[in-house]
């Protein structure tokens, strides 16, 4: 008899409100995967879930929350400004994986970020922020460069997920790869868009997004190969990273 998920609503307190989220943790999970959704989304992303429930699958307990109070998301929707205030995002990602290590199910795990669109950028502003709990982190078709300075602070391995088809999101990429040290790749989806609505590629992007945290969390073996990783940044040997260049080194040519 399979045993049962644990599924709990969260409220999530800040200073002009409150946000919620949803916390699910599987049988026997070995990692916490916090998801920081991008422009205009929420918990209810049908992508975010989706991806979310492929992890679970793969032994990952998931945080879905909304990053935005329902007053916020209000305003975001006249003025669209709240989603790029990279500092606020951040702030919130704070307070979900605070309280979402409050629980007992999750208080022992260790913790990766699974960021999208402006939401990749508040992940590694709160990995270089948090270096000591944020231990891998995952970008799909993100904004790594509206993290800025924070950029050379991350610590944590961090996958940049990209379409093949997005060519300025993936300029954008590869530019915010020459500002890190962390160990950092770039894995190309051929093929796909912005929203990865092709058929098949959000389900790569599951596959390598699981790969990666279940390596750098739980030390379990990469177990499918990254064959669309970017010819500039080429894919290391099993078990082993490239280190990121140095801050304000030559980013690699598109």
């Amino acid at each position: 008899m399979a045993l049962p998920i644990t599924d709990l609503e969260l409220s999530i307190p800040a200073a002009s409100g409150v946000f919620r989220g949803i916390l699910t943790v599987p049988p026997a999970a070995h990692a916490l995967v916090l998801f920081a959704h991008g422009t205009g989304s929420s918990r209810w992303s049908p992508r975010h879930r989706r991806l979310a429930r492929q992890l679970r699958e793969a032994g990952l307990a998931t945080l879905l929350f909304d990053l935005l109070t329902e007053e916020e998301e209000r305003v975001d929707a006249r003025t669209g400004h709240l989603r790029f205030d990279v500092d606020l995002l951040a702030a919130r990602l704070d307070l979900a994986m605070a309280i979402g290590l409050r629980r007992p199910e999750a208080a022992e795990l260790p913790v990766g970020i699974f960021g999208a669109g402006t939401g990749a950028a508040a992940a590694l502003v709160e990995a270089a922020r948090r270096p000591d709990v944020v231990r891998a982190v995952v970008s799909r078709g993100g904004r790594p460069d509206l993290a800025g300075e924070e950029l050379a602070g991350v610590a944590a391995p961090t996958l940049l997920i990209v379409g093949g088809d997005d060519p300025v999101v993936l300029g954008l990429n590869r530019q915010a790869m020459g500002r890190m040290v962390a160990p950092v790749e770039l894995a190309v989806v051929p093929g796909g868009g912005h929203l990865f609505q092709e058929p098949g590629a959000l389900d790569r992007v599951a596959e390598l997004a699981a790969s990666w945290f279940c390596h750098h969390l739980a030390g379990v073996p990469v177990a499918t190969a990254v064959a669309g990783r970017d010819r500039a940044a080429p894919a290391a040997p099993a078990g082993r990273l490239r280190p990121g260049r140095p801050a304000g080194g030559r980013s690699p040519r598109g």
